[in-house]
């Protein structure tokens, strides 16, 4: 009898067990469920008129480029990839309620991919929920939601392939997803499971123009760092690290030949001049990891963003010096 009684207490607790595992497990897709569809509300479809077509992203058999966007504030301000706006007269946002306003362009990063739009509208928009996209690990759960080939809006799942792509910018660090993206998610939003967004979807590799397993997203918080700039300047202010002159100048060091820029004057200002350790006679031997030349060192600060990092290693008194300079705005 005390056997059987063992036995039973032993079937209710893995019974008990089970009920309160399917009550998390539903609590939590409930949860997230709910995050997702607030999420979508704030996602809206773009349909652009009179602008050059673009076969990745352009829904087949419409003269209209179609793409999606994502509402960032309350007062009605968006953003999207530049190359669904580039060129176009009319740019017609559709909410979530069905609703159609007509958008204007408010500036626009080309290195980014990404444009500002803005509509009016009487009422309180519902701006995305932002993650901390330094956050995202390879294998995370993520949802891409955007207006596929002109259908509306559609949803689809995946996980995060990869990290720091940089798909042809070295610079933008784009996060690599398996989730479908197919022409018309451009400008969507790719979000973790709790809904709250992580990137926003740019960029599809394959050779049908249509979903092959590889998409890319612009991080969230390159996005809004962006997308801030734009809305406050109008532009994104270009990176600064000072005012300085410099010689390229090759040199033998450890029987090894070397390239490098030699600090002639600076300015006693910026980031370069601020660092202490840098000084008159140093020289740049490495710029992001490349070989040091004023053509890269260019295009470090036109591919960066005022707050980036530019990793720099200097040659002084015989030592190599590793640097990170954190870039201002030009003027700033």
């Amino acid at each position: 009898m005390k056997f059987l009684n063992n036995k039973l207490s032993r079937i209710n607790f893995l019974i008990l067990m089970v009920i309160l595992s399917y009550l998390y497990v539903d609590m939590s897709n409930s949860s997230n469920s709910s995050g997702i569809s607030n999420a979508a509300l704030s996602v809206v479809n773009i349909v652009a008129t009179n602008s050059s077509p673009n076969k990745v992203f352009q829904a087949r058999g419409n003269e209209n480029v179609v793409g999606s966007g994502i509402i960032i504030s309350e007062d009605g301000y968006i953003v999207t990839n530049l190359h669904i706006t580039e060129g176009q007269q009319k740019i017609n946002v559709e909410l979530d309620d069905g609703q159609m306003k007509l958008a204007n362009v408010i500036g626009f990063d080309q290195r980014s991919d990404l444009a500002v739009i803005k509509i009016l509208h009487q009422e309180k928009l519902s701006p995305i929920n932002l993650a901390d996209s330094k956050t995202v690990r390879i294998g995370d759960s993520v949802i891409a939601i955007g207006n596929s080939f002109g259908l509306g809006k559609t949803f689809t799942g995946g996980i995060v392939s990869a990290t720091g792509r940089d798909y042809g910018n070295p610079y933008l660090e784009l996060i690599q997803t398996d989730a479908a993206i197919n022409p018309g998610n451009s400008g969507g939003a790719l979000l973790n499971h709790r809904g709250n967004l992580i990137g926003m979807n740019t960029k599809i590799f394959s050779k049908t123009g249509s979903y092959a397993g590889i998409g890319f997203a612009l991080p969230s918080n390159k996005m809004i760092d962006v997308a801030s700039e734009i809305i406050k300047y109008g532009k994104v202010q270009r990176s600064w690290i000072g005012d300085f002159r410099v010689k390229f100048k090759r040199f033998i060091l450890n029987d090894e030949l070397i390239y490098g820029l030699e600090i002639l004057e600076f300015k006693k200002y910026g980031p370069l001049y601020e660092d202490g350790e840098i000084q008159l006679g140093s020289i740049i031997i490495s710029i992001n990891n490349q070989v040091a030349s004023w053509e890269n060192l260019t295009e470090a600060l036109k591919n960066s963003f005022p707050g980036d990092k530019i990793t720099v290693e200097i040659l002084h008194d015989n030592k190599i010096i590793k640097k990170e300079l954190i870039t201002k705005a030009q003027g700033n």
